[in-house]
């Protein structure tokens, strides 16, 4: 039964070893070309036309992509991209230069992305009209192409090897990589398809595997998935044999283009297009013929990451078995902009209810045949019926979430995993939602048309009294128009003299956030120039929490400190840094607010009673270092916030790390590399440059960032000046001297995850060596960071940080 479907593909093998020069008479790209990135770009393309490789324009912003495109139909479809994690901007130039080297730069030289594989003596590149981007040599041998490195679709004529991958994208409109992987498994043969997590890339359980493994005979299994000329899907055993992965599906008759798509939905999936118009118009886009897995929601079944929709939410099968994602009554999407990230409590149960009952503030909404039988329970209750579940739920300040199955109800902590709706199953969630539904906002424009209808009242008054005298009516309307017009300049003074309104941040009364804090009742935290209180917006879109930050000291430094803050925070778009919501603007009163965080600091997370988890410690310190990375080298304005250490690392719902605390920043303008400043920072934390009256660069944050890394790895403070064993007081010194001593494993101590990954502990310490160097120069960049803490640059042995101490 194998041998005609092997000889169907005898025509894709003797494609992919003919040598190139059969297909490519004439190289078109020759030595000394190049692109430049702009909305006017015109692309290099295939010979047929059908494929072009130049610069896509993002969502209409001036980055671009480095990309292979089909450019013959309208909807310019993305097969391959080479910097999704790092848009280029405007005026970036790819070029394969007259040395034989092939990359992309910025406008500054920057380099943005080179192919990873080593190659040498690039003598031409072409694009195939199947959409394969090659650099070939002088013997027209390929040195890499796009189909040996592919992103998240493959192409018909294309193989993936043993030990290949794709990845998805992470959202519809990102082309950073996403939470899917599809791999051919080495040692196997089988094809999988698993969740990752962000942004370690550590793999989860599969939720689709192929049957093309065999453990009775591995010489039996799958080395290569081909995509052939047809539009099927094989993957070739070592037997000789072929098994067909599309097997019975119906190829649409006619002339089409074929395309195999991991989806930012996790579903591995078959399309086609039209190649041409039919009497004048396409008909149809594109279109789903075959995809895996059948059912996503319920194969995501592992104890680890939020499953398909993140966590939260639920997952529920829609048209052509793709997942549909909902949030939790009472919950929103933790990003707006990804339906599968999952999604955060609009608003947290109040443990301090007063004299209220616990049904007169909130209500249990039920969400039918919904479970997340990965979760965690914190308590499961048998023999009870729905109402006393429900009640005892409402009245627990820790319940929000509870299901009743089989009997039982069970308590479960949030936040919920690998949520699905499941049909077959009888049993029901209940979700603990407020019913407070009366917002700020609602309040301020009745208290508004109270304010309006109170004044018009005063004039017909005023008007009915004065009736006997035009003269007099005239006068008393022109007195309170006056009176109007300056009350109503005076307020638009008030919230409209800060130049931060330009970032579109809503404005707040000072009477709104004492009534939100409760007249700042609960303080957060304190700062140098301020208090940090807990409040709770009713009229924010998310009827979260908040925190407000009250400036308190209010001389002309204060005030610069407000300007700098609320400008450089309001600029800044990432997912590992706080948002700011708002702010107070009204003299003497000078607020700002931010997304409350849930679940505390960094250093209550690393230092508590309990280790953390080392794979979310990893994403954790990955996050963070993009973050850094973004305020020092993509915003506008370059950011250095000269205070990094756990206390200003914060964690939201999901346990993301997020930088907090802008307001010891300091700012430079683009053409400014260094600037002098007083002393900022915490002792142990604070970079040797600080002592010595020197240049205060970014790498200050770099050095910083350094000490925070090793106190991630090894759960521990910089400084414990009560350790019993004195070589261990400070942190960076002990550090170095277990890495020195090939004693790294002293680090992590009873850590064994830790100590199971020695590869990733051993990387990690030497990235944080480099960091906390004595000599500036001498650290990376954040973005080189980065890149040694993702393994795409080498990390070299580093030196002595402090090469006059003792310890070298």
């Amino acid at each position: 039964m194998a041998f005609p479907i092997f000889s169907a593909t005898l025509n894709l093998l003797l494609f992919l070893v003919l040598p190139l020069s059969a297909f490519a008479q004439t190289p078109n790209i020759t030595l000394g070309s190049n692109l430049v990135a702009s909305e006017t770009s015109v692309p290099w393309k295939s010979p047929s036309g059908e494929f072009a490789f130049g610069f896509h324009q993002i969502n209409n912003q001036k980055f671009f992509l480095l990309a292979i495109w089909f450019d013959t139909i309208p909807e310019k479809t993305i097969v391959w991209y080479a910097n999704g994690d790092d848009p280029a901007p405007e005026g970036s130039k790819v070029e394969l230069t007259v040395d034989g080297s092939f990359r992309l730069t910025s406008p500054q030289g920057r380099e943005i992305w080179k192919p990873q594989s080593s190659i040498d003596g690039v003598a031409y590149a072409v694009l195939f009209n199947n959409g394969n981007f090659i650099l070939a040599d002088k013997s027209s041998q390929s040195l890499w192409e796009t189909f040996k490195d592919p992103r998240d679709t493959m192409l018909p004529t294309q193989i993936l090897e043993v030990g290949g991958k794709l990845s998805s994208r992470l959202k519809e409109n990102s082309y950073s990589k996403g939470r899917f992987l599809l791999r051919l498994q080495p040692n196997d043969g089988s094809i999988l398809l698993k969740p990752i997590a962000l942004p370690t890339g550590f793999e989860y359980g599969a939720y689709f595997k192929s049957n093309t493994s065999d453990d009775a005979s591995p010489k039996n299994s799958g080395y290569q998935l081909v995509f052939d000329k047809s539009g099927l899907l094989n993957v070739f055993l070592d037997s000789r044999s072929v098994v067909n992965l599309t097997k019975g599906i119906e190829l649409p008759t006619g002339d089409y283009y074929y395309r195999a798509t991991l989806d930012v939905d996790g579903l591995f999936t078959l399309y086609a297009h039209p190649r041409a118009q039919i009497n004048g118009r396409w008909g149809r886009t594109w279109f789903a013929i075959w995809s895996v897995p059948d059912d996503i929601c319920s194969d995501s079944n592992g104890d680890l990451g939020g499953g398909p929709c993140g966590y939260n939410s639920y997952c529920r099968l829609g048209a052509n078995r793709r997942p549909i994602c909902e949030c939790l009554p009472g919950f929103s999407l933790f990003d707006t902009q990804d339906k599968f990230g999952g999604c955060k409590q609009n608003r947290m149960p109040n443990c301090e209810q007063g004299e209220s009952k616990p049904e007169d503030l909130y209500a249990m909404q039920e969400v039918p045949n919904t479970f997340w039988p990965t979760s965690s329970n914190f308590e499961q209750m048998q023999s009870l019926n729905e109402d006393e579940c429900r009640r005892l739920c409402l009245s627990d300040c820790n319940c929000v979430v509870t299901v009743i199955k089989e009997g039982s109800c069970w308590k479960k902590k949030l936040p919920v995993s690998n949520g699905r709706q499941d049909y077959n199953t009888y049993g029901k969630a209940l979700i603990k939602v407020s019913k407070s539904t009366v917002s700020l906002e609602e309040a301020t424009v009745r208290k508004s048309n109270r304010e309006n209808k109170d004044q018009t009242t005063l004039v017909l008054a005023g008007a009915i009294l004065l009736g006997s005298s035009a003269l007099l009516i005239v006068l008393f309307v022109v007195a309170v128009s006056l009176l109007l017009l300056h009350s109503q300049h005076r307020r638009r003074k008030l919230t409209k003299s800060s130049s931060i309104l330009e970032t579109n941040l809503r404005s707040f009364t000072y009477k709104d956030l004492k009534e939100a804090t409760d007249g700042f009742r609960e303080e957060l935290g304190r700062g140098s120039f301020g208090t940090v209180y807990k409040g709770l917006l009713t009229s924010h879109s998310s009827g979260n929490y908040v925190a407000v930050k009250k400036l308190e000291r209010m001389v002309q430094e204060g005030e610069k400190e407000f300007k700098t803050e609320a400008m450089a925070i309001a600029k800044t778009h990432h997912k590992n840094l706080v948002r700011l919501i708002g702010f107070c603007d009204e003299e003497p009163h000078r607020l700002l607010v931010y997304e409350f965080m849930s679940n505390g600091t960094l250093a209550s997370f690393l230092f508590g009673i309990s280790r953390p988890d080392w794979n979310k410690r990893i994403q954790m310190a990955f996050g963070i270092a993009r973050a850094l990375t973004y305020l020092h080298e993509e915003c506008s304005t370059q950011i250095i916030h000269c205070d990094i250490k756990p206390q200003n690392i914060l964690l939201d719902d999901t346990f993301t790390a997020r930088i907090s605390d802008f307001g010891l920043a300091k700012l430079l303008m683009n053409e400014q590399t260094r600037t002098h400043t007083a002393i900022r920072g915490t002792r142990g934390y604070v970079a040797p440059e600080w002592f010595r009256n020197m240049p205060i660069t970014a790498k200050v944050d770099v050095y910083s960032y350094g000490v925070m890394l090793l106190e991630i790895i090894c759960c521990r403070k910089s400084l414990e000046m009560e350790s019993k064993n004195e070589e261990e007081i400070i942190l960076a010194d002990w550090a170095y001297d277990c890495y020195k001593g090939r004693k790294l494993e002293q680090l992590v101590k009873d850590d064994e995850e830790a100590k199971n990954d020695t590869k990733r502990l051993e990387r990690l310490a030497m990235v944080a060596i480099w960091c906390i160097q004595e000599d500036p120069s001498l650290r990376p960049s954040m973005r080189t960071v980065t890149q040694m803490l993702e393994g795409i640059v080498q990390v070299s042995l580093p030196p002595c940080p402090s090469p006059f101490s003792s310890m070298c």
